[in-house]
């Protein structure tokens, strides 16, 4: 009876494998997430790259969806996003946390899932959902069951903080208010991170500095053996340990601590960055994030001078090319609207990085780093998250706005 059950259901597989199309993708040219190449085909079979070769050596297809004036990449990967949240200038932060409801919040995350997907990014990673419990892990779970359109999703769930450190606040400072990460320290940190992993995050996102410090300035919180305990106990499932860090210490103890990426390192500088390439610890600039702050605040970009913030970063960033740090992909999407992603890739060529090397950082480079061995490539065997735009985005890094086509998963949610 067994043996008869693995036989059926072989052949199914068979059967069911032979029955799927194969579609051919015929644009100008294709980034395969390494290089841009010319006279390139790509077939789509299932859920999967069969093909992606020179165009000459392609076999038979079933259909073509011909690409004229386009780009064909991989689905791009958003490396910092935060889809229970929405644009400052609309709400600020403390607003949100305290005042919306989980249902507002959650519906918001919903239109902010598949605005991301339609703007070409087939992956997201959601760093925190900021008082919204473990919401990104239902909707992760929605989006894979196929009930709404969105990008797979690599979810931190509530991020984990320094007793004390983090918002909302009140001048009134005896109220206790709800925060909008989980707080925890000392002994207490295993059983946070053990319970976090049990409610299903794919990875733990701590805060290693915040703005707790005399009058507000931004300071370390854990210390580095706290740190360390976190790295130990997540590292036992396999889920990495990520850190906002942007205080020279506090990017300095999360490195030390074992962390992957340390997402915003504002004022990161040479020593800080050559530890990092030394211990292979991956930076997330998020550079959008910053800018679009200091135009809210009335600052008229291209008119009125950069603050000295904005100069700092723009320093700290040109300093971590110059080190060869790995630089992720990640534009801290929530300051600024959601689909609007593709500024932080202009935002990287205007502080000083090739656009080559850009769309690397926001596919092939992203997936390594975040352990997606199947996406990032156009390469036989990977995942069909296709997308394409409007001219070369290597000349013209605009052009990764002109998205016309987005697959994922050998699905097609965007065909112009």
């Amino acid at each position: 009876m067994k043996l008869f059950s693995t036989i059926v259901l072989l052949t199914i597989f068979i059967n069911s494998n032979a029955q799927q199309k194969r579609i051919l993708l015929k644009p100008d040219r294709v980034f395969d997430g390494v290089e841009m190449l010319n006279d390139w085909s790509v077939i789509v079979q299932g859920k999967s790259i069969l093909y992606a070769e020179p165009s000459a050596n392609k076999p038979a297809s079933d259909s073509t969806i011909n690409m004229p004036g386009q780009t064909l990449l991989p689905g791009l990967i958003e490396g910092h996003s935060h889809l229970f949240l929405h644009p400052y200038n609309e709400t600020q932060w403390n607003d949100q946390v305290l005042k919306e409801s989980r249902a507002e919040r959650l519906v918001r995350a919903v239109n902010h899932a598949k605005a991301t997907l339609m703007a070409g990014f087939t992956t997201v990673r959601d760093l925190g959902t900021e008082d919204a419990g473990y919401d990104d892990v239902g909707l992760k779970q929605s989006i894979n069951k196929g009930l709404i359109p969105g990008p797979r999703m690599i979810v931190a769930g509530r991020a984990i903080v320094a007793t004390g450190s983090y918002g909302p606040k009140s001048d009134n400072t005896e109220l206790n208010l709800i925060k909008g990460a989980e707080e925890s320290d000392g002994a207490n940190l295993t059983t946070t991170v053990r319970n976090q992993m049990g409610h299903g995050v794919d990875l733990i996102k701590i805060y290693a500095d915040y703005r707790w410090g005399v009058n507000n300035t931004s300071v370390a919180t854990f210390t580095i053996d706290e740190i360390k305990n976190m790295v130990e106990v997540a590292g036992t499932t396999g889920r990495p340990v990520v850190a906002h860090a942007g205080t020279k210490e506090g990017m300095r103890r999360a490195v030390e601590g074992g962390v992957e990426t340390i997402e915003h390192g504002d004022d990161g500088d040479e020593k800080i960055f050559k530890l990092m390439k030394s211990k292979s610890v991956a930076l997330c600039p998020t550079l959008a994030a910053g800018d679009t702050t200091s135009q809210y605040a009335g600052r008229k970009k291209g008119v009125d001078p950069e603050p000295n913030r904005i100069r700092l970063k723009r320093k700290s960033f040109e300093l971590a090319l110059k080190t060869g740090v790995t630089i992720v992909f990640g534009g801290d999407a929530v300051v600024f609207a959601d689909g609007d992603n593709a500024r932080e890739m202009e935002m990287m060529v205007d502080y000083g990085m090739k656009p080559l090397a850009v769309l690397q950082s926001a596919t092939s480079v992203n997936a390594r780093v975040f352990h997606s061995d199947d996406l990032g490539q156009i390469k036989a065997g990977y995942l069909a998250d296709i997308i394409s735009v409007t001219g070369d985005p290597v000349a013209t890094i605009a052009a990764m706005r002109k998205v016309n086509f987005v697959m994922k998963n050998g699905v097609i949610y965007l065909s112009k």
